[in-house]
This record gives structure tokens, sequence and C-alpha cells, in this order.
């Protein structure tokens, strides 16, 4: 059952579930049957996924008091933020603008928001390494899991955001360099990173983290809209006309654990060979219509698993992890919390 309270919002991810208001408390129903009741005064707002129904009584209720209902599509893609007349959206997005302009907060969030996709991908590199049977993967590994880890101590230190961003490009390319040694010695002949490129993917595995990247993408778009955010105003990535630069500054921490965690899986279990991916003329390589098919169930799937928050301290799905991420965002700006604390991997 897909029903989470989490920091006084309410997630009904629940398909064909109904939510009601019924003497100050929000039911949710499921086939006739009440699954949840909450009292209305202890949630902030609703988020709710695919085909949920919710009563006239509760929507005016929610406007009413200033509770925001969001929806998204069964997918995640966020599709709209209905709120009544009284919004904290235009006071969230001036205090997002004036953190942007002034130099010195802007430079904080890049730094932390980095610190978080450093942090994550040595992460996953030292997982690796107890798992790898070959001494030379393991030295590899380890090597660059402790490079990264002297671009870490180097992060206090930067006092501009094109540092950053040096320290970021050189941390990932020794990355990309050493994460094909997590991948079964059997199976790098098929799926070879020969460093990372986008425009297009020229190798298997290039073509399956730029498909990841795009889910992973839209669901932090779709976080950070969610709170009422500008999506395309970062900090850490620079502001260009049509970017979302908010959304891929959000979208750094979870690059590792979410979406390059679960190429690994995929092409380690052989759920993905090489048959799942289609070359075109120009050395291009993409997913192939099968292929695409089992990424995306792959990745939903796997957003619906439960890990334990490391700093909310409660097991969540998977899924909202951008959400939450993204609210901790707006209370940061709006200064109701010194600073912002990056999804961190276990």
């Amino acid at each position: 059952m897909s029903l989470y309270q989490i920091q006084n919002t309410l997630y009904v991810m629940t398909p064909q579930a109904y939510a009601h208001l019924e003497n100050g408390t929000v039911k949710i129903d499921v086939e006739r049957q009440t699954k949840l009741r909450v009292p209305l005064h202890h949630v902030g707002g609703m988020v709710c996924f695919g085909n949920v129904l919710i009563s006239p009584a509760l929507l005016h209720r929610l406007a009413d008091e200033g509770r925001a209902l969001v929806l998204f599509d069964r997918n995640g893609r966020f599709k709209a933020r209905l709120e009544g007349p009284v919004s904290g959206n235009i006071l969230l997005r001036r205090a997002q603008h004036h953190a942007a302009d002034d130099d010195s907060s802007c430079l904080r969030l890049a730094r932390t928001m980095l610190l978080g996709k450093l942090r994550n991908s040595r992460t996953l590199l030292l997982r690796g390494g107890r798992e790898a049977q070959d001494q030379a993967d393991v030295e590899t590994l380890q090597r660059t899991a402790a490079n990264i880890q002297s671009a870490l101590r180097a992060l206090p230190g930067a006092e501009d955001l094109d540092t950053l961003r040096g320290i970021e490009g050189e941390s990932a390319r020794g990355y990309f360099g050493a994460i094909n040694h997590v991948v079964k010695p059997r199976l790098r002949g098929q799926f070879q990173l020969d460093g990372r490129t986008r425009r297009p993917p020229r190798d298997r595995f290039n073509a399956l983290l730029s498909f990841l990247y795009t889910l992973l993408m839209n669901d932090c778009r779709s976080a950070v809209e969610s709170v009422g955010l500008d999506p395309q105003l970062g900090f850490l990535h620079a502001v260009r006309p049509g970017r979302a630069a908010l959304a891929l500054d959000l979208q750094e921490e979870f690059r590792a654990p979410l979406a390059d965690r679960l190429a690994l899986t995929l092409i380690n279990r052989g759920q993905l060979t090489a048959t799942d991916f289609d070359e075109r003329d120009g050395g291009a390589v993409l997913l192939s219509d099968e292929g695409r098919r089992t990424t995306v169930a792959a990745w939903q799937e796997r957003k619906q698993e439960e890990i334990q928050h490391p700093l909310l301290d409660t097991k969540v799905p998977i899924g909202v992890l951008p959400m939450l991420q993204a609210r901790i965002l707006a209370r940061t700006l709006r200064g109701d919390i010194a600073d912002y604390t990056p999804f961190l991997a276990r």
C-alpha cells in the first residue's frame, strides 16, 4: 500500500485511491475500504500520484486553509500544484533569487550540493571495491575513492563557482574512468564506458546512463516545482535559457545512488544485454524500444523500494527522495533551517 505521511505531507500513490473529508479527518479509501485516517490539522499538504480521486469537499478545504495539493502522473511527472489565494510561492522564489544573487549564499549552497554528489560517488566506488574479486579492480576503485576524498577536502577552500566546477569536473573524469571496474569482468566487452559521452552517447553504458539521467532529471524537476521553487534558477549550474538549472543541481546528489547503481544492477544481473541497444549511423548508441521498457520498469520498481532516510530517521520510498530534498532546500532558502543537507547514501 503506497500511503505515506512524511513531515506533515501526505503522499498517496495507490491507483484508484479515494481521498475525502469526514468530520475534519482526511480518509483514504481503496476499493471501499478505509486504509488511512489523518486529522486535517496534521496535514500540511498532499501529493497524489496517478489516478487518485479527491472529493470536492477536500479540495475546497485544502484551498481554504492554504494546504497545497500537488498532482503527478503515475510515472512521477509533475502535472499541477493547486492551492488557495494565499501562497508562499512568491516569497519562496524571492528568497531563491536573493540567494542566487548573493555570492556567499550561492557558493555555500553549490558547495553543499557538490559535497553530496562526491560523497555518494565515493560510496558507490567503495561498495564496488568491497564486492570486486580481482585485486586490480579493488586497487583502482580504492585509489579513485581516495582521490574523491581529496576533492572533498578541497571543497571548503574553493572561493568561487569556477573552482568548484573544476573540482567537480576532475572528480567526474576519475569516477567515470573507474566505474568500469564495478561491471563484472565477463560483461565488460559489451559494456565498456569509454569516458562520459552524451550527445550522442557512444557506447552502451553511456546510452543507459543518459536514459536513466533523463528519468532522474524529470523527477528532480517535478520535485522542485512541487514545492514552488523556480526550476530555471540554480546555484551550482549556470543559468541558461531553457535550462532547468536548479533541477540539475538537485539531480547531482542522486546520480550515483539512484541512476548509476541501477545501471550497474541492470548490467551485472543480465537484465540488459547488447541486443537491447541499437547502433546508429555516426557512432551513436541508443537503447532499443525493448531496452527502454526494461529500464523504465526497473526504475519504477526501484522507486517503490524503501530506505532509511539518514536525516529524517524514517523509512521512505526512494521515489520521494527528490521531493523531500526539495522541501529541505525550500526550508533552507526561507531561513527555517540554517544549512541545506544533501541526501547521503549509505
